[in-house]
């Protein structure tokens, strides 16, 4: 075992200024080998700001940087690694057009060995993580859950003193996360040090020993997880917690707005899935949620339904908006319908990354406000509506004129998000809605699809999260290698329900619950 007597990193009065904006302000932290600890804080707090200037990604304009004793300077990443520094971004940095195997080699370098023996040692490792991948697999054929397990995979490949880990559980299951935090113990029992970033907070207090905690680029507290309750650390995070727990009403919906009927699709990927006689009804006013491991279908039912994925002409009627079939119908013509749109990637997907946040509102919401007029964009238009979804879901961006690049994953969620809730649809589809925004964002999205359910529209969730599903959908199924359980009341189910459901232990003949 190292010494543990100096810290491993030892961060003094780092400070980063960006015009605008002071992310990191004079912030302290230190960490020991063969500890596991917390970085808290709520979306623009500051977080990834540090872990980029820890990472060698980003320098600070002021303050020191101690390894194992010694002062450095983190020029970058390479030379990060070299220290024995590994990161998950949560916003993955793989190239999508390689395979699993050849991203793992440009992380490696010459330590990756031979072809053979790479693909060997990826199979090996992801099934030890309980993540298992195919290393001859392009990136650009997984989905979200699946490249966060080629990060993480990925980053634990190397010879590591220090795992930085940025929301690695945001696409996992329960269990998925349970067995990662078995690896993460492991690590840190042989000297690891571990720093983990995660807004679940039940997760924190049950892996960390300790937690640093950040508020407007400072340091506004530390403390013991495992001493603390989740309201405790959520003061800490965003200073007024109220409102953080609340319960909402479960609603009956009422004529149905969308309607599936025996979708059956067959993917040409042979690494993807296909859709199996798919049975599913989403009511006016109320929130249908569809839990699921990720790669299970999903990513082709978000695509078929949001028109990415067309069915032939006579098949329209196999999904149904507003008794209409819309099957073979482009996403700009859905768009008019009254249907809105979340997709699971935001970055790339959701939001184009250079474009600015006017820009990126005009690219869906073009029909809303007035934007276009006789094919000429009324810009000033285009910038109420940026601004009009900034100031409604406290979006922390210095402007409208700031590229989407720039925000923090979970103030860009609530952008996009806003976005499409602003357009005021007959029908939201939203995939992992607070996927990596903190207690506060994501308690302030909830609010915001109950009072759109409230207000008569039609929601469709897509998450990995059971707690979030529970809490806020009306009816609740599950998807399990392309075939979908039977909708159930969230009422009168169970998390181990579900849980039996995502592993495909159900049957179709189950009658629907109203």
């Amino acid at each position: 075992m190292p010494d543990t007597a100096t810290p491993r990193l030892q961060l003094t009065g780092i400070t980063k200024r960006y015009p605008g904006c002071l992310a990191n302000d004079h912030i302290d932290l230190s960490i020991h080998a063969g500890e596991i600890h917390a970085l808290l804080g709520e979306n623009g707090a500051g977080k990834s700001t540090l872990m980029k200037i820890i990472y060698g990604v980003t320098q600070p304009d002021a303050g020191e940087i101690r390894w194992e004793g010694e002062p450095v300077i983190m020029r970058d990443p390479a030379y990060a690694r070299d220290r024995g520094i590994g990161m998950v971004f949560q916003h993955f940095s793989l190239f999508e057009t390689l395979s699993i195997a050849e991203n793992v080699a440009l992380a490696l370098g010459a330590d990756a060995g031979t072809p053979r023996q790479l693909e060997s040692k990826i199979r090996e490792v992801s099934q030890r993580y309980g993540m298992p991948l195919e290393p001859h697999r392009l990136v650009h054929s997984l989905s979200i859950g699946e490249r966060q397990r080629v990060e993480i995979v990925r980053c634990l490949m190397q010879d590591i003193k220090l795992l930085i880990l940025d929301e690695p559980t945001s696409v996992l299951t329960p269990q998925e996360a349970d067995d990662l935090f078995v690896v993460l113990r492991r690590l840190a029992a042989e000297g690891c040090s571990v720093l983990f970033i995660s807004h679940k907070l039940n997760e924190v207090r049950a892996l960390c020993e300790n937690a640093t905690v950040l508020r407007g680029g400072k340091v506004s507290g530390e403390c013991v997880p495992a001493e603390c309750t989740d309201m405790d650390l959520a003061r800490l995070m965003v200073g007024d917690a109220e409102g953080l727990e609340a319960e909402y009403p479960k609603a009956s919906g009422g004529a149905p707005f969308l309607r599936i009927e025996a979708l059956s699709w067959r993917n040409d990927d042979p690494f993807g899935v296909s859709l199996e006689d798919l049975m599913l009804e989403v009511r006016a006013g109320e929130i249908v949620g569809i839990a699921g491991v990720a790669g299970n279908g999903q990513d082709e039912l978000l695509a078929l339904l949001c028109g990415e994925h067309r069915l032939p002409r006579e098949q329209g009627p196999r999904i149904r908006f507003l008794e209409s079939p819309v099957a073979h119908l482009p996403p700009d013509t859905r768009r008019r319908l009254g249907m809105t749109f979340v997709p699971a990637e935001r970055l790339g997907h959701g939001a184009v990354p250079e474009m600015s946040l006017a820009d990126n509102a005009l690219l869906t919401g073009f029909q809303q406000e007035g934007m276009v007029s006789s094919g000429l964009i009324r810009h000033g238009r285009v910038e109420a509506f940026a601004r009009r979804i900034i100031d409604t879901f406290a979006v922390k961006a210095p402007g409208t004129h700031t590229t989407a690049r720039s925000l923090s994953g979970g103030n860009l969620q609530k952008f996009i998000l806003g976005r499409e809730i602003l357009q005021q649809p007959k029908l939201l589809i939203a995939a992992h809605p607070t996927w990596g925004v903190d207690v506060g964002a994501a308690a302030a999205i909830h609010r915001a699809l109950i009072e759109l359910r409230d207000a008569g529209t039609a929601i469709l969730v897509i998450s990995e999260d059971l707690e979030e599903l529970f809490q806020i959908s009306d009816r609740i199924a599950a998807l399990s290698h392309g075939r979908l359980s039977s909708l159930q009341s969230t009422a009168h189910t169970t998390a181990t329900d579900v849980g039996r459901w995502m592993a495909g232990q159900f049957d179709h003949t189950t009658p629907t619950a109203a």
